[in-house]
C-alpha cells in the first residue's frame, strides 16, 4: 500500500505529465497562446499607438522597416521635427538583432518606410512637406 501511494505521488510530479492548470496558469497559458498568434503588423500597430500616446504633440509616427525584421520608429510633429526618441525594436524578440546593434539600422537596409498619420491627419500638402523632411524625397534621374 505504501509503495502504491508513493508511486502515485511521483507520477503527479513526473516531467512526463503536466499538473492540472490553476486559474493563474490558465490565464498565463491563454495569454501566451494569444501572443504567439499575434502578427508582426499587430505588434507594430501597438507600438505606434504607444508612441502616439506618449507624444501628444505628434501628428504621426515615422516607421522604417529593415531587411532583418527590426523596425525604427519615432513620433513626428506638425513641423516635421522629432516628437519622441527613435525607438528600435524587433517584434516578439527580447532585443534588436546583432546587425542593428552594430550599424544602428543602416539606411542601406531599409525595405519600406512610411508615416502612420494620427487622426485628425494634416492636409495633403502638409503631409507631403512632413514626409519629405522626415523620409526624404525620391528624384528621377535621367539615365
Amino acid at each position: 500500500m505504501q509503495q502504491l501511494k508513493r508511486s502515485r505521488v511521483l507520477s503527479v510530479f513526473s516531467t512526463k505529465t503536466r499538473p492540472p492548470l490553476t486559474h493563474y496558469n490558465k490565464t498565463t497559458y491563454i495569454m501566451a497562446a494569444k501572443k504567439a498568434q499575434r502578427t508582426p503588423e499587430q505588434g507594430e500597430q501597438a507600438m505606434i499607438e504607444g508612441i502616439l500616446e506618449g507624444s501628444p504633440e505628434a501628428v504621426g509616427v515615422a516607421v522604417i522597416r529593415l531587411n532583418c525584421g527590426c523596425r525604427k520608429m519615432a513620433a513626428v510633429d506638425s513641423n516635421g521635427e522629432p516628437a519622441s526618441k527613435i525607438i528600435m525594436y524587433r517584434d516578439l524578440a527580447e532585443s534588436i538583432c546583432e546587425q542593428c546593434r552594430e550599424d544602428n539600422g543602416d539606411y542601406m537596409r531599409v525595405t519600406e518606410q512610411f508615416i502612420h498619420w494620427n487622426t485628425p491627419a494634416p492636409d495633403d500638402s502638409q503631409k507631403s512637406i512632413i514626409s519629405a523632411k522626415v523620409l526624404g524625397t525620391t528624384e528621377n534621374h535621367p539615365q
